[in-house]
C-alpha cells in the first residue's frame, strides 16, 4: 500500500493556491515528532485504526512519501495537513517527519485542512458539515464564499449544513454508517420528534433510500383512508396511538377506520417488494 496521492484538480483553488508560498533553503524540513502539536480545527474526526496501520506498514517500507503541512509556533509546530500520514508515522516509530513550515492565519488552517480532506474524499457528512459550520459561525463566510473555495455546488453546502439540523441520534446514525446521507436527508423533511423512530425503522428494516423517502412522504400526508367517501371521524386518542403503533412498526401507511359493527384497517404497499415485506412482519414468512 502507497500513501495516496491528493487530487489538484476539480476542487476549488487546489491546496497550492490556499498555502502563501515563500522561498525556503530546502522546502522541506525534517522536524521532531514530539513537537508537533495537533490542528485543532481538524474536520475530520474518525481515523480507521486497520487503514492507519496498513499506512504505517508502507512508511516503514518506504517512508513518508509526501510531507505534512505545520505552521510555527512559540514552542514547536502546530499540524495544519496530514494527520493520517503523522499518526500513521507515529505508530511506525519514527521520531522525525518531513514537513512543510508555511505561516498561516486560522481561518486558512481550517480551509487548507477541508480541502486537503475532501480531495481525499476522507470526511464523513456530519464532519463536513461540521467545518463548513465553522467557517460561516467564526470567519463568517457565506454559502457562495464556501463553495468558490472549497469547489463544491452552493446548494451542495447549504444541503450539507442541513445535516446539523437533524435530531442527534440520527446523526449518529449516520456517522456510524447505520444509514447513508441519502437516508439522512430523507429523514430530514420530518419533525425532529419523529426523525429517531422513523430512522429506527429504516435500519430495522434494511429501507433503501427510495424507499425511505416513500416513507417519509406518506408520513407527511394528511390521514385520509384510500376509499373514505366522507370526511374521516376524528378518532380516539387510544385508536390514534394504535394506528400510530401500526404506522411504525410496519413502515408504511396504515390508517383504521370505525363503522357500526367494528371497523377496518388499511395497509397500503407501493411494490411487490414492500407486500413481501409485510408479510414477512405480520405473518413471519415468506410470501
Amino acid at each position: 500500500m502507497t500513501i495516496r496521492q491528493e487530487r489538484h484538480s476539480g476542487l476549488g483553488r487546489g491546496l497550492s493556491s490556499l498555502i502563501p508560498q515563500r522561498s525556503m533553503p530546502s522546502g522541506i524540513n525534517e522536524i521532531p515528532i514530539p513537537r508537533i502539536q495537533p490542528n485543532p480545527r481538524q474536520p475530520r474526526q474518525r481515523f480507521d485504526a486497520e487503514d492507519l496501520e496498513a499506512l504505517a506498514a508502507s512508511i516503514v517500507e518506504h517512508g513518508v512519501l509526501q510531507p505534512i503541512l505545520v505552521t510555527e509556533t512559540l514552542d514547536g509546530y502546530q499540524l495544519v495537513a496530514g494527520e493520517r500520514r503523522l499518526r500513521a508515522s507515529q505508530l511506525a516509530g519514527l521520531e522525525r517527519i518531513p514537513a512543510v513550515i508555511r505561516q498561516l492565519a486560522d481561518r486558512d488552517q481550517l480551509e487548507v485542512a477541508l480541502v486537503e480532506n475532501l480531495q481525499r474524499s476522507d470526511l464523513g457528512p456530519i464532519e463536513e458539515a461540521g467545518a463548513y459550520r465553522a467557517l460561516i459561525t467564526e470567519f463568517e463566510l457565506t454559502h457562495d464564499e464556501i463553495a468558490r473555495r472549497v469547489g463544491r455546488a452552493k446548494s451542495t453546502i447549504t444541503n450539507t449544513l442541513r445535516l446539523l439540523d437533524l435530531e442527534p441520534r440520527v446523526q449518529a446514525a449516520l456517522v456510524d454508517g447505520q444509514i447513508s446521507e441519502g437516508h439522512a436527508r430523507a429523514i430530514g423533511g420530518l419533525p425532529v420528534e419523529q426523525q429517531p423512530r422513523v430512522a429506527a425503522s429504516v435500519v430495522d428494516q434494511g429501507l433503501s433510500v427510495r424507499q425511505t423517502e416513500e416513507f417519509v412522504r406518506r408520513l407527511r400526508e394528511p390521514r385520509q383512508p384510500a376509499m373514505a367517501a366522507e370526511p374521516r371521524a376524528r378518532l380516539d386518542p387510544e385508536l390514534e396511538r394504535v394506528e400510530e403503533d401500526l404506522r411504525r412498526r410496519l413502515g408504511t401507511k396504515v390508517t383504521l377506520a370505525r363503522s357500526r359493527k367494528g371497523g377496518r384497517i388499511i395497509i397500503e404497499f407501493y411494490s411487490d417488494e414492500e407486500l413481501g415485506q409485510l408479510y414477512d412482519r405480520l405473518i413471519g414468512g415468506s410470501a
